[in-house]
């Protein structure tokens, strides 16, 4: 066994001769532990507040979209919809409309964007996980799904036949609009509220659902051309090739966006947030670690006498450095470990059981990542090792001289 490594070993599990050391090396290992986990489980949290955050996405956003570069519109001929649908990896292939649009209903008015889905839309998104009171679309172009934010503040009554909502859009023209020919100036569509849809506040505000039919006659558009086209892939669907192929179908330049891209201002902050919290929780351990530095420290002058014998012995400088820095490593590892196993334990009872909850009946999430394992332990281990170092470096010739005397 290593000289320096069997001496450090020693000096960890033993107790010293005074009191006030074996406090300090005590309480140094605590803030380890508690550091460790604390930083493992704000870590987690925020893992599963992402989780939480983004998981709309797994049942509303489609698996690609494909966007036009250039403009608005992207040509959808049935022959190229084919040629999309031969692709390897790709389940279905819908074009939708999207256009922002004026609503009025019962004399309220707000503004949203109009989506326009085809029929086997519901193959594409969970239209049964989003759809909150009625019913989807059918058959007949004059209805629509509102959001639930929307629809609230429209007052909206879901299958109220003796009230249409108006949806209007400006028609293509450089005129201005004016009460003198508002009527003239908008395409309009009158339809009944069928059902109403919630996922998150934002999109609940931003859209409303009515079929493909009605958006592109409502909007003068022909059925050749749609605002995106998204694609659902096969679970075991090569991404990167179906992009490929996707390109290479289309002549006109296009722009192709996954789930993460559709979303990417989301993601952005949450990845900020993290990063934030993370730094402040190091600067947290990084200060805790003073603590194992001065233990470092103390230790040494305790075993001022040890190190004459050991130099007697032919030990040298840094020979003795190399005891103290492998003792506040191990000290600072064995806290990690102790401090991860409790973080652990923590996250799995919180996902398990619930223990803590956000508001009533809603439990917060946490997420179990390994990732999250390896940031906490390898965090812990280089500040660990960086403390043990500072701390081994008050060994020098002038305390070694005093510790002839």
């Amino acid at each position: 066994m290593n000289f320096s490594f069997y001496i450090a070993r020693r000096y960890l599990v033993s107790k010293n001769g005074k009191n006030a050391i074996n406090i300090i090396n005590i309480l140094s290992f605590i803030i380890t532990v508690v550091g460790t986990a604390a930083l493992f489980i704000v870590l987690s949290g925020f893992s599963g507040l992402k989780d939480f955050s983004t998981e709309f996405s797994n049942y509303f956003d489609p698996d690609l979209k494909i966007l036009p570069v250039e403009g608005k519109t992207v040509g959808i001929p049935i022959s190229r919809k084919r040629e999309l649908e031969k692709i390897p990896g790709v389940e279905l292939v819908c074009a939708v409309v999207e256009e922002k649009a004026f609503l009025n209903y019962e004399e309220k008015n707000d503004i949203a964007f109009i989506k326009g889905v085809p029929d086997e839309y519901v193959k594409m998104i969970r239209t049964d996980s989003i759809l909150y009171y009625g019913s989807w679309l059918s058959k007949s172009d004059a209805q629509v799904v509102a959001g639930y934010s929307l629809a609230s503040r429209l007052s909206l009554v879901v299958n109220n036949y003796g009230s249409y909502m108006q949806i209007m859009v400006p028609k293509p023209g450089s005129n201005a609009i004016n009460k003198l020919n508002i009527n003239s100036s908008f395409s309009r569509l009158d339809a009944i509220p069928v059902g109403t849809f919630s996922v998150n506040e934002t999109l609940d505000s931003k859209y409303i659902f009515t079929r493909l039919s009605a958006a592109r006659k409502l909007l003068n558009m022909a059925d050749t051309i749609a605002s995106a086209v998204e694609i659902k892939l096969l679970p075991d669907a090569n991404e990167t090739q179906v992009r490929k192929a996707i390109q290479a179908v289309f002549e006109e330049p296009i722009k192709i966006k996954d789930k993460f891209q559709m979303n990417d201002a989301l993601y952005k902050m949450l990845n900020s947030e993290n990063l934030v919290v993370y730094l402040i929780f190091t600067l947290v351990l990084i200060i805790a670690l003073f603590n194992v530095v001065g233990s470092i420290i103390m230790m040494i002058l305790d075993k001022k006498k040890n190190m004459k014998t050991l130099l007697d012995l032919g030990a040298t400088v840094s020979s003795l450095r190399q005891i103290f820095f492998i003792q506040g490593s191990l000290m600072t590892l064995s806290g990690g470990i102790i401090g991860l196993v409790i973080g652990i334990v923590f996250v799995v009872l919180q996902v398990n059981y619930d223990l803590i909850y956000i508001a009533q009946g809603i439990p917060y999430p946490f997420a179990m990542e390994y990732a999250n394992i390896f940031i906490s332990l390898a965090t812990i281990t280089i500040l660990g090792i960086i403390a043990s170092y500072v701390g081994s470096r008050r060994i020098n010739d002038r305390l070694l001289s005093q510790a002839k005397l």
